[in-house]
């Protein structure tokens, strides 16, 4: 026998013992994870139950069964309700969330590099205060920025709403860690030798290297817009400019007099949901890259 088949045969597993598979301590653990999945996905099993239910269905049938098959039909009367101001509503979101985070991330990348980059005295003070604001609730500055905007007749406008938008001190504390992360010094340095201004370092070196993580920010900043509901309800009283959210809120509180109406606010909070699906579908590889490259410096 040589070396060789002694050590397979020692390491051989023993004729009829079973695998040993996971613990029984295990199941509980899977038990409760499958659990709270279900408790998270049931509201999601409700709305789309919900929305393709008719309005007798929907306060006829019990919530979590089907009925029959209304969703083609409560479409259309979701687009052509008031001459199709859902569809104004959703364009008014995507123009809030999508600009907005698209601006807000590149202020927050900006910033993020600076705080990063440049020795400044002050540099953690000032960082110190963009991290006390991520601790401050919405609900504390909706009223001072109301008061801000009247000041100077910009209330029930666009920019009332997308201007406190794009500032997000959570976005810049992840852009510094990101920019800490992702950013040699030697390469700034090396391009500054090479004769490039900050602005062009900036745009074409960090931002290149910090955007698998500004993805990440990008999409944080987004659903947290697309899912504001407090500033525009205090900022706007315009229905045109309202956000979805707002829009389908209006519209739930008048169920009383319009029964149709909650039919078409269940359809219209399904379909609002599409658009933050389909972005995290489409960004969702870069979102996972830049999830880690905060995780390790190099």
């Amino acid at each position: 026998m040589t070396l060789l088949t002694r050590t397979e045969g020692a390491h051989a597993p023993a004729p009829g013992r079973p695998r040993r598979g996971p613990g029984r301590s295990a199941v509980p653990v899977f038990v409760f994870m499958a659990l709270v999945a279900g408790y998270m996905l049931l509201p999601v099993y409700w709305l789309l139950v919900s929305a393709t239910k008719s309005q007798s269905d929907l306060v006829s049938t019990p919530g979590l069964l089907p009925a029959d098959w209304h969703l083609g039909e409560n479409l259309a009367a979701l687009f052509s309700r008031q001459d199709g101001v859902y569809l104004r509503w959703l364009g008014n979101s995507l123009a809030y969330a999508g600009i907005g985070a698209a601006v807000g991330t590149l202020l927050a990348a900006m910033a993020g590099y600076a705080l990063t980059v440049y020795a400044f005295k002050g540099r953690e003070a000032v960082f110190s205060v963009i991290l006390g604001g991520v601790l401050v609730p919405a609900t504390a500055l909706a009223l001072p920025l109301f008061l801000l905007f009247a000041e100077v007749d910009a209330t029930n406008t666009f920019w009332s709403v997308f201007l406190p938008s794009i500032v997000s001190p959570f976005g810049v504390y992840l852009s510094r860690i990101f920019a800490a992360a992702s950013i040699p010094v030697e390469v700034i340095e090396a391009a500054r030798i090479d004769g490039a201004g900050e602005w062009t370092i900036f745009r074409t070196v960090a931002l290149r290297m910090m955007s698998p993580a500004l993805v990440t920010v990008f999409l944080f900043q987004f659903v947290v817009i697309w899912n504001n509901f407090l500033l525009p309800l205090i900022m706007l009283q315009d229905e045109r400019l309202y956000p979805v959210t707002l829009g389908l809120f209006t519209w739930q509180s008048q169920t009383s007099r319009a029964p149709e109406l909650q039919t078409l606010t269940l359809v219209g909070a399904l379909v609002s949901v599409v658009p933050i699906v389909i972005t995290f579908l489409m960004l969702q590889r870069y979102w996972r890259a830049g999830l880690a490259a905060g995780a390790v410096k190099s």
